[in-house]
């Protein structure tokens, strides 16, 4: 039995370093795009945000001056901390609407009915067309807009009821529904893709037991697609981040270019940048992190289990000590 056992752990550990090789496999790609095409990029604009940068016939001068376009962000860019505000704003309104749609799309695209195939085409359409050039010329249209929409008495009861700050990123909100509405494609598809993957017979129990549609959402379908929930929060903060039509990507590129700044300072104020994103990414995943209650039950009882085994043993050691002291004593006392 002893030989037996040895054996087939030998063979779990085979198996394991298979799995993971077949992991490493799949990923190896990924890793080693990231190492030809991101390290060092990465590496070069950190170096230069410490840098003053000069292109000269004779190529680019580097002139080390430490943190000193970090700090020049907020010294000489005026308008940085104020478009940073008003991004966070931007994106803290915008992504639930866009993950909220979409997952009301992907369920609607889930349902049986005919055409159901050319609907989700047609969803998803904007995230091929709509791109680059495409798309800055729809918003300089004004295509990104809803035309029977008045906007302007939406923004002046929103200037009413609200603070400045916080009225206009729902005026944005407005101004480019139609916009906001075809970052969805990839969401939507996503979201109907962990739909499919539910089991019917997790529904078709819950009805059997009176469970109504609304029920089964709030009980089976949302803690099911929970993780797929923060996916597509940090697809959304991330695609939003790196928009074209995003104000900072906009003066980031500008002042790349700019005779007064350059690239230096262009570097420092796109790593300030993504400290923010980051930040904002680990937000979401906190407020959407996924509580496994399976295992959290599990470790609840364990500790139980644990507690009520140390009083046993307390239990015992008591009884031993009044066993002792009645022996001693030559009573014979019985221990209860």
């Amino acid at each position: 039995m002893k030989f037996k056992w040895l054996g087939s752990k030998k063979k779990q550990r085979a198996l394991r370093r298979r799995e993971a090789l077949a992991g490493y496999l799949f990923v190896s790609p990924w890793i080693i795009g990231v190492l030809m095409f991101l390290i060092i990029p990465l590496a070069q604009s950190f170096y230069y945000s410490l840098c003053r940068v000069k292109v000269s016939p004779r190529g680019r001068i580097f002139d080390f001056i430490g943190i000193r376009n970090y700090t020049d962000i907020f010294r000489v860019d005026v308008y940085f901390v104020e478009d940073l505000i008003g991004y966070l704003l931007n994106t803290l309104i915008s992504v639930p609407v866009i993950v909220v749609f979409a997952l009301i799309m992907a369920i609607l695209l889930n349902g049986k009915f005919k055409g159901k195939g050319l609907f989700r085409t047609i969803y998803f359409l904007p995230v091929i067309i709509v791109s680059g050039p495409v798309m800055g010329e729809l918003a300089d249209q004004g295509a990104t807009s809803i035309p029977a929409m008045n906007v302007t008495a939406i923004s002046r009861v929103l200037n009413e009821m609200l603070p400045g700050f916080l009225a206009e990123p729902f005026v944005n909100l407005f101004n480019n529904m139609i916009l906001i509405l075809w970052y969805s494609g990839v969401q939507i598809l996503i979201f109907l893709a962990s739909l499919q993957k539910i089991d019917n017979s997790l529904y078709e129990a819950a009805k059997i037991d009176g469970g109504s549609g609304w029920e089964c959402f709030w009980k089976i379908t949302l803690p099911t697609i929970k993780p797929i929930i923060l996916l597509n929060s940090v697809y959304t903060v991330i695609y939003i981040s790196s928009n074209e039509q995003n104000v900072i990507i906009n003066s980031i590129y500008n002042d790349m270019f700019a005779v007064n700044r350059g690239f230096g300072f262009a570097s420092a104020k796109a790593w300030m940048y993504s400290v923010v994103v980051l930040a904002i990414v680990g937000l979401w995943t906190l407020v959407l992190r996924n509580k496994d209650t399976y295992q959290a039950e599990i470790k609840r009882e364990m500790k139980m289990a644990a507690k009520r085994e140390r009083e046993r043993r307390r239990l015992r050691a008591r009884q031993a000590r009044r066993a002792k002291l009645a022996k001693f004593l030559g009573r014979g006392a019985i221990v209860r």
